[in-house]
């Protein structure tokens, strides 16, 4: 006869779990690399420090009996990138944000290894561009035909009932599920007025991500079950099959599922049955096998750029390139696998172009800039023509002076960041 094991279950004593030392500076260090904005009681990220040791000790019990009750998040508008409509952000406070990230750093290790390999949100080790390698590898085996679901603002849709009977299938720790529960009832302030949440769960909370994909898990596995191949991060959801028929059917019968099962709604007017080049998916586009990076992700790109080598942006030329570099390293460790090659040498022309453009309005008076262009090596006649014209400065930034003056070269040295070099970084050329 097999002895019973003496290890607890992965359910019991969940709560003393939470409240553990190295659980808690764990979840610290997090939530303060986080910072984020305060909650409704004003109290940013380092002032909690001090009211938490002070408090600690309420705190930890009334966690430990079940009773803590979190605040209401604050209610804030963040415009959208595309620039249509805002999004509607729920910010809980610090302290809240703290409990809420231990609590996640509990659960994920029972959650996570028996999601789905179709799932890539906001899990650790997997990210947005797993998914997109899936949906490459179903492509190249003949699937072209997109099936395009948009949930309609997932997580404000979510159903309490149906998340918290999801939840406790693997969490029996009543005083845990109650909290989770009072996390996701805390009300919103807007304005000087709290409301109800009857359902959804605060996008500002580190542990909604989890609790989506905790909702979510039975849509994956239904997908799979019906033998279908597809690619989930967090509410994009794209399936891929052989033909526009089965696509349709599969729409129909999937968008039935969503709204019977787990009370989601689906956006029919941005939902579509459709070729794979039509789809973009977290911001790529497809063309054939090959990943590219749509026009809305390139637009969005480009107007950041205006900005941040705008003429009227008056900080040095120093302060300019360094958040320069940092926002376009970001955007490449993203965008830089795409396969589409051609624009980049376009990218660091018109980069160049505009910081050309910057210096040339920063040295302002005639005499400045016919001395920095002959310090620079440009010839002293084509200095002082440059100098004098009265042609704009995005013109004046093509010039032979100016182009002979900044050279390339030059310009790397004062700290501009190459798009070209990034990406063939990306794709394993340097």
């Amino acid at each position: 006869m097999r002895r019973a094991s003496t290890q607890p279950a992965l359910h019991d004593g969940l709560m003393e779990r939470v409240v553990d030392r190295n659980n808690l500076r764990r979840a610290w260090r997090q939530v303060k690399a986080n910072r984020g904005a305060p909650g409704v009681d004003g109290l940013t990220v380092d002032e909690i420090a001090a009211f938490a040791r002070e408090h600690w000790p309420t705190i930890r019990q009334a966690l430990l009996d079940g009773t803590y009750s979190p605040q209401p998040v604050r209610r804030v508008e963040i415009p959208k990138p595309s620039g249509r409509g805002v999004r509607l952000l729920g910010i809980p406070t610090a302290l809240d944000r703290l409990i809420a990230q231990a609590f996640q750093q509990i659960l994920t290790p029972i959650f996570d290894p028996g999601f789905s390999e179709s799932s890539f949100g906001f899990r650790p080790r997997r990210s947005a561009h797993g998914a997109l390698r899936q949906v490459q590898r179903w492509v190249g085996e003949g699937y072209r035909i997109a099936v395009d679901l948009d949930l309609e603002k997932c997580f404000d849709q979510i159903s309490h009932d149906v998340l918290m009977a999801r939840v406790a299938r693997k969490v029996r720790d009543r005083r845990l599920l109650a909290l989770i529960g009072r996390f996701l009832r805390a009300g919103v302030r807007v304005g000087d007025h709290i409301h109800a949440t009857e359902k959804g769960a605060s996008q500002g909370s580190p542990l909604s991500p989890l609790l989506a994909n905790i909702l979510s898990d039975d849509l994956d596995r239904e997908l799979e079950r019906r033998g279908h191949r597809f690619a989930r991060y967090a509410d994009d959801l794209l399936i891929l099959v052989g033909s526009v028929r089965a696509g349709e059917r599969v729409k129909s019968s999937v968008t039935r599922y969503l709204i019977s099962q787990l009370k989601l709604k689906v956006n029919e007017s941005k939902s579509r049955v459709c070729g794979i080049n039509e789809v973009v998916f977290l911001g790529f586009t497809f063309r054939g096998k090959k990943l590219r990076w749509s026009d809305a992700a390139f637009e969005t790109f480009k107007h950041r750029v205006r900005r941040m080598t705008g003429r009227s942006w008056g900080v040095s030329m120093s302060y300019r390139l360094r958040k320069l570099a940092e926002y376009v390293r970001g955007w490449m460790n993203y965008f830089g696998i795409s396969d589409y090659y051609r624009p980049v040498p376009e990218i660091d022309k018109w980069i160049r172009r505009r910081i050309r453009m910057c210096h040339w309005k920063q040295w302002r008076w005639t005499r400045t800039k016919v001395r920095h262009l002959l310090a620079l090596g440009t010839s002293r006649r084509q200095a002082i023509f440059t100098a004098l014209s009265r042609k704009s400065y995005w013109h004046l930034s093509k010039t032979l002076a100016t182009q002979t003056g900044m050279t390339n070269k030059w310009l790397q040295n004062q700290g501009l960041i190459s798009v070209r070099d990034l990406w063939m970084k990306a794709h394993g050329y340097a």
